[in-house]
């Protein structure tokens, strides 16, 4: 029994070691600015490199992570399930993960 318990933490640490290092767990911030330029940049301010917004009223994504009650799952749950006023994004949860950890990394 000494060796099928030694053999299941071996596999369960190599299990645990494969998600950690995926690329495909890991949210991505520069992806994330990607899409953000594509689907959010109209209405709102999401990198210093933007031309032109046309929602001034609008919260920059600046202004959004730097926001005391921002959260990554916050952003994640609201992008799920967007304001009607927010265009027909059909987003993955891996691309709502890259636009929030993008987000994120802006209140650095």
């Amino acid at each position: 029994m000494t060796g099928w318990n030694t053999l299941k933490r071996t596999g369960f640490a190599a299990l645990i070691t494969a998600a950690a290092v995926s690329p495909g767990l890991a949210a991505n911030a520069g992806h994330g600015k990607e899409l953000a330029l594509q689907w959010c940049s109209t209405c709102h301010l999401v990198s210093n490199d933007q031309d032109t917004v046309s929602g001034a009223s609008l919260p920059s994504f600046f202004d959004i992570a730097r926001d005391p009650g921002f959260s990554e799952d916050g952003l994640k749950t609201f992008l799920a399930d967007p304001h009607p006023k927010m265009p027909n994004m059909t987003l993955s949860n891996g691309e709502i993960a890259d636009i929030a950890r993008y987000i994120s990394s802006l209140a650095e």
